[in-house]
C-alpha cells in the first residue's frame, strides 16, 4: 500500500505499520489511508486479525500540527474532526480484532489509535499520554476514561502526563512491556492464536464485545445469550464439536 502505511497479509494475520517518518503525525491523508486498510479487512477472508504497530521507535506523535484546521473556512474544522473521529472508529468497529503493538510513545491522536484497538502490548520505551493541554488545546477525556480510574484520567488530561508503559502494565492495562525487539514476536503469538479460531464466532465475538460495553450487565449477558444461540447453528459449530470428539483440529468454513 503507498503513502503512510505499510500492509502485508500472511497465515489470516494482517500487519499495518505506520510509516511517516520521523514521528507517524497524522495528516488527513493519513487518516484516509487507515480508515480504507481497516474497512476493508471486514470484507477480506483473507484476513482474521490485525496488527497496528508504527516504524523505528515512535508509535505515533498525534496530529500533524502543519495540517491542523486554521478555522478560515466555514466547515474545514468540523470536517477535520470527522476524519479524526472516523479513523478511530474504522478500527474500533472493524470485524476482525486489533492488536496494537505499542513500539515508542503514542501521544494525542496517537493514544486515540491505541484506545481504538482490542489488545494492546507495548515497547519498554513506550509512553502514553494527552499532552494538547501544553499547547492550549484539550483532547481525549473519553478515550482516557476507559482505561482510567477518576484520579488518574484527570492527572493526565489536565498535566499532559505521559504514563511509561511498565506502569501501565504494572496496573493490567496492557498485555506486556517488553524490549523493543520482542514486541512484535508477541503480539504475533497472539495474532496466531486469534488467526487459529472461527473465523465467524470471532466476527461475532468482537460484536459482543462493543456492543455490550455500553449495557448495563443483565442486558449484556442477555445480548450475548442471543448471538452464542445464533452461532450455535453455523457450519463452524458443527464443525467445532465435531473436531472435539474426533480430538483433531477444526476445518473452519467461516459460516
Amino acid at each position: 500500500m503507498a503513502g503512510s502505511l505499510k500492509l502485508t497479509v500472511q497465515d489470516y494475520i494482517a500487519t499495518v505499520v505506520m510509516d511517516r517518518p520521523p514521528v507517524n503525525a497524522q495528516d488527513t491523508a493519513f487518516r484516509e489511508e487507515i480508515t480504507a486498510a481497516f474497512d476493508s479487512f471486514t470484507d477480506r477472508d483473507d484476513v482474521r486479525v490485525a496488527i497496528l504497530t508504527g516504524t523505528g521507535k515512535m508509535f505515533s506523535a498525534g496530529a500533524d500540527m502543519k495540517a491542523r484546521p486554521k478555522g478560515d473556512t466555514p466547515g474545514e474544522y468540523w470536517a477535520f474532526n470527522r476524519y479524526v473521529r472516523e479513523m478511530f472508529n474504522a478500527i474500533h468497529e472493524c470485524a476482525r480484532p486489533v492488536i496494537c503493538a505499542v513500539n515508542g510513545p503514542a501521544l494525542g491522536a496517537g493514544f486515540g489509535l491505541v484506545a481504538a484497538c482490542d489488545i494492546i502490548l507495548a515497547s519498554d520505551n513506550a509512553v502514553f499520554g494527552m499532552p494538547e493541554i501544553d499547547i492550549g488545546l484539550m483532547g481525549g477525556a473519553a478515550m482516557l476514561q476507559q482505561f482510567f480510574g477518576r484520579s488518574r484520567a484527570r492527572r493526565m488530561f489536565y498535566t499532559g502526563w505521559r504514563v511509561p508503559a511498565e506502569e501501565l502494565y504494572r496496573t493490567g492495562v496492557i498485555e506486556c512491556a517488553v524490549p523493543l525487539e520482542q514486541l512484535m514476536p508477541e503480539a504475533m503469538k497472539i495474532a496466531t492464536e486469534i488467526a487459529s479460531k472461527s473465523p465467524l464466532a470471532m466476527r461475532y465475538a468482537k460484536q459482543s464485545m462493543n456492543t455490550t460495553m455500553h449495557m448495563p450487565p443483565r442486558d449484556g449477558y442477555r445480548f450475548e445469550q442471543g448471538m452464542t444461540e445464533a452461532l450455535s447453528h453455523s457450519e463452524d459449530a458443527r464443525e467445532a464439536r465435531a473436531a472435539f470428539f474426533e480430538k483433531r483440529k477444526p476445518v473452519w468454513k467461516g459460516r
